[in-house]
């Protein structure tokens, strides 16, 4: 069983709102805790301002997404290596365990040459926090397909200590999520939770509302010995009003939470 899994709200699910509103819902509706993904939002990028918020809301900070965003290049510093080390800051000084990264952009050479050694560097000088590197998927413009990650979008094809699983960004990149999390194996220390249809894009749907297996990796989990927590990140931009907007976490919730405890036949 494993109903000890916290279920996290990552903010970037209540965008357009702000980080303050992620807070404010998750409380709402009942999470275990907060991903913070850290980007233009001030608050996002502030330890005193997210320890305020956790604490009026009691919602723990259980992960922090480093800004590897196109959008968020410039956060904190044009050095990703900077923005990284701030990230594991942030997340030692709000007690997360947890930090999820994206491998590098095909541009940023000389942080893609070194990336798998650095990475090594960070995880010996925060040894308490897992840097949880993230699938991704090729990017379909005008036709064409093309990967803009070094050395791929797939980062078991590296090999890393620790992964975050995901399932919208399996979707996009066609995918078995199932398999994937076979090969990511032990190293699996989080989870991504969204769907989507496998048209290419990145949707971010509520899980149940396109093609992945989002029920059957939950239901997996206990099997797999997973120790980490479940972040619930899709898009609720569309939504045409705040009641609608809580309306799809606390379907993403309950989706997340009578997966989890219902274990899959190979557990039970």
């Amino acid at each position: 069983m494993t109903s000890h899994v916290p279920v996290l709200l990552s903010t970037s699910s209540v965008f357009p709102e702000r980080t303050a509103a992620a807070f404010q819902l998750a409380a709402a509706v009942g999470y275990d805790g907060i991903e913070v993904m850290v980007w233009t939002d001030a608050v996002s990028q502030d330890a005193g301002a997210l320890r305020g918020l956790s604490e009026h809301y009691g919602m723990p900070v259980l992960s922090v997404h480093a800004p590897c965003l196109l959008v968020t290049q410039r956060v904190w510093s044009p050095d990703p290596w900077e923005r990284l080390r701030r990230s594991a800051e942030l997340a030692e000084t709000l007690g997360a365990p947890t930090v999820v990264v994206h491998p590098p952009f095909t541009w940023q050479r000389d942080y893609a040459r070194g990336f798998a050694e650095g990475l090594a560097e960070i995880e010996e000088r925060f040894s308490g926090l897992r840097f949880a590197v993230e699938n991704m998927y090729p990017v379909r413009m005008a036709g064409r397909q093309f990967v803009p990650y070094v050395p791929g979008w797939d980062p078991t094809e590296t090999g890393y200590s620790s992964y975050t699983l995901d399932l919208s960004h399996c979707a996009a990149s066609h995918t078995d999520a199932l398999a994937m999390a076979d090969r990511m194996g032990d190293a699996l220390a989080h989870v991504h939770l969204g769907d989507g249809t496998g048209e290419g894009r990145d949707e971010h749907l509520v899980p149940g509302r396109g093609g992945q297996p989002c029920a059957e990796l939950l239901r997996s989990l206990a099997g797999r010995g997973f120790t980490g927590s479940v972040a619930v990140e899709v898009t609720t931009r569309g939504a045409k009003s705040r009641a609608v907007r809580e309306a799809d976490l606390r379907e993403s919730l309950e989706f997340a939470r009578t997966n989890l405890t219902t274990p899959s036949p190979l557990n039970a």
